[in-house]
């Protein structure tokens, strides 16, 4: 045993300075294959011999067991904001604020790196919380995620008592090749390295998180004695003791950080992550505390934000898509142009009336930028260079998918198209509801929609869920290899127990989006009360009003969805809330957890668990001697059994029913 320890430790150590080398000194000794065989070997031999696997195994950072929600944290220290400024006078005007209180001679300059802020908590040297920033008070426990970014060190070289603050972010290399695995998938692409750095973090299976390669800088110690009193000294601190902290630059005069900031406009795009600005912090550590701080920021922080970068390209054609609601969306296509690090080819004109405020003509030379340095928008159009030959642009008549009349509802900007029929809006429908933010089904992507659409497997989101008995047909689809059709219907079948709210976003009801859906749903509980209520009831609803209430009432008029509904109930899809309203209900199962075996009668298997659930207690599928009650159904098998043999209370499904007078 002495020998398999010392092999253990031996691994570790060797990975770990490998890690070191490749994370934080960008300087890896060995090839990707010859660390996988390591970290390979290593695993072996925990798995071989748990009792010899420590909380600060690399191992960890594969990911672990996926988590049902994240526990919050209350900061020990406020993660604070920053005020932002915008040009030289803005900085200048932070410097003379800060040097009528305190003389300041050094100011160190960092880069704000644009991706999710989070506190990191050691004792003893080793990694013990991670936790979002939250509101700056509390925020959520996302340790398990944290553990696999391999930049995190999980064992310090010194056995200190800290508290750091870093920024956790996705190389641009990394968000390019998670973007072009989306789109050989048929998946949704993400629309910039932030959003997959944010999503990643609130994984709750952490194994998708070790996936996605995230990366973090730590900029600041909340809480520690180093016994330093210069904020350089403390990054450089910090570095020696295992982490990768962010670029800084020492700055004499506000000159000087004016300029190197400015530098940055142009310079940030080399850099291999996004960054949205520079911030400016005084450097000696006594004045910060002699500034103080205001109600969410400091006083001897500021944040330089970069202009929106502006480019003049042509319009070379106006072409408009038809969304999933029926809308008529206009979109330029522009004459290729870099911007802000990226070729932009198109931009959403919105609506009619953008058009004519902006007076967008095909020909046309614009300026345009990239709205947060995220998403194409025309700034202006350049009329001095008009020849004459520019085409005014107006929205058709007729819908250009099917060739439907269009409508523009009075108070509204949307042109909509009036055919319930309409092929785009049929496709742009089920786009949505297999979306992250609805049914959430991988493997569904636009391309995948258009092709079972074009080849007659589904008409409507209800046939979704029988694809899996065409399994063969699908085979000879476009992109579909066995792997893709098999991942494709397991994501369908397990969508099938999402909340109800998922599915009632998912039906891309006008008005009603995802915080209204999980309103409606945690209010009336049931895909059923949902469908017969009244406008009164609805409009009762904190935050329905009678617009988004007649919405409601007007989709589940239409025979049509009823229809589809029924055929998602005859696929076992969940209709009740999830949610718990312990403000309104006596959580009455508390404490408890349940397990559900067998065929029942008056519930689905769903249900009956959604029931459980909203009532405070735990659905879990395994029995064990902590499970309280195992109702079942008949033909219940093994579960009872086990159940008896380990002493738990076992119920039928009636005795379920009158003991907790449901």
């Amino acid at each position: 045993m002495q020998e398999i320890e010392k092999k253990i430790k031996e691994l570790k150590s060797l990975i770990i300075y490998h890690e070191n080398k490749y994370y934080n000194e960008d300087n890896p000794e060995i090839s990707d294959f010859e660390y996988d065989e390591l970290m390979r070997e290593l695993i072996e031999l925990e798995v071989k011999y748990p009792n010899l696997k420590t909380t600060d195994s690399p191992s960890v950072r594969v990911g672990g067991v996926a988590l049902k929600n994240f526990n919050q944290v209350n900061h020990k220290v406020k993660l604070l904001s920053l005020d932002n400024s915008y040009n030289k006078n803005d900085l200048i005007n932070f410097d003379l604020r800060i040097n009528k209180e305190v003389k300041i001679d050094e100011y160190i300059v960092e880069y704000k790196i644009d991706g999710l802020s989070v506190a990191l908590t050691y004792e003893n040297g080793n990694f013990v919380k991670g936790a979002t920033r939250g509101n700056g008070e509390i925020g959520e426990d996302v340790t398990e995620n944290l553990k696999t970014i391999r930049s995190i060190p999980l064992k310090l070289k010194e056995p200190l008592n800290i508290i750091v603050r870093g920024e956790v972010f996705i190389s641009k290399k990394q968000f390019a090749l998670i973007n072009e695995i989306q789109e050989t998938e048929g998946k949704e692409q993400f629309a910039n390295p932030r959003n997959i750095a944010a999503g990643s973090l609130r994984q709750l299976d952490s194994k998708v998180a070790a996936k996605r390669h995230l990366d973090i800088l730590i900029f600041d110690l909340l809480e520690g004695d180093l016994n330093l009193n210069k904020h350089d000294e403390i990054l450089d601190k910090l570095e020696a003791i295992g982490f990768k902290v962010n670029n800084h630059k020492k700055c004499n005069d506000i000159n000087e950080v004016a300029k190197y900031c400015e530098s940055m406009i142009s310079e940030r795009h080399n850099l291999d992550y996004e960054i949205d600005g520079m911030v400016i912090k005084v450097n000696d550590i006594n004045s910060r505390n002699s500034l103080g701080i205001k109600a969410k920021s400091p006083k001897w922080a500021m944040a330089y934000k970069f202009p929106a970068e502006e480019k003049e390209t042509v319009v070379k054609d106006i072409v408009v898509q038809v969304g999933r609601t029926g809308v008529l969306t206009p979109k330029a296509e522009f004459e290729a142009v870099e911007v802000a690090g990226s070729t932009i080819r198109w931009a959403t004109l919105h609506n009619q009336d953008f058009i004519d405020e902006k007076d967008v003509r095909i020909g046309d030379t614009v300026f345009i930028q990239k709205a947060g340095d995220v998403i194409p928008a025309v700034v202006r159009v350049v009329k001095e260079k008009r020849t004459g030959e520019e085409k005014k642009f107006k929205l058709p008549l007729y819908c250009p998918e099917c060739g439907g009349t269009t409508l523009r509802k009075e108070g509204e900007v949307a042109l909509r198209c009036t055919n319930e029929n309409c092929p785009a809006k049929l496709r742009r429908s089920i786009i949505h509801f297999v979306s992250r933010v609805a049914m959430n089904i991988d493997g569904v992507g636009e391309a995948v929609v258009t092709e079972l659409i074009k080849n007659g497997f589904i008409k409507n989101y209800s046939d979704l869920y029988f694809l899996k008995d065409k399994k063969d047909e699908l085979l000879n689809l476009e992109r579909m290899a066995e792997k893709s059709v098999d991942n494709m219907l397991e994501s369908i079948e397990n969508s099938k127990s999402n909340d109800l709210s998922k599915l009632i976003n998912a039906f891309g009801i006008n008005l009603i989006g995802a915080k209204a859906a999980k309103t409606i749903s945690k209010k009336l509980k049931t895909m059923d009360n949902i469908i017969d209520a009244s406008f009164a009831t609805l409009n009762s609803i904190d935050e329905i009003g009678e617009k988004m209430a007649n919405s409601i009432i007007e989709y589940f008029s239409h025979e049509d969805n009823l229809q589809r509904i029924e055929r998602l109930k005859k696929a076992n899809v969940n209709m009740v809330s999830l949610e718990n309203e312990k403000d309104e209900k006596e959580l009455i199962f508390k404490d408890l957890t349940f397990v559900v075996t067998g065929t029942l009668k008056k519930y689905k298997r769903e249900e009956i668990k959604g029931l459980i659930e909203s009532l405070g207690g735990k659905a879990s599928s395994s029995v064990s001697k902590k499970t309280s009650y195992l109702v079942y159904g008949d033909k219940a098998g093994s579960k009872k059994e086990k159940a008896i043999s380990l002493g738990v209370k076992t119920i039928s499904e009636e005795e379920f029913k009158e003991a907790f007078n449901l």
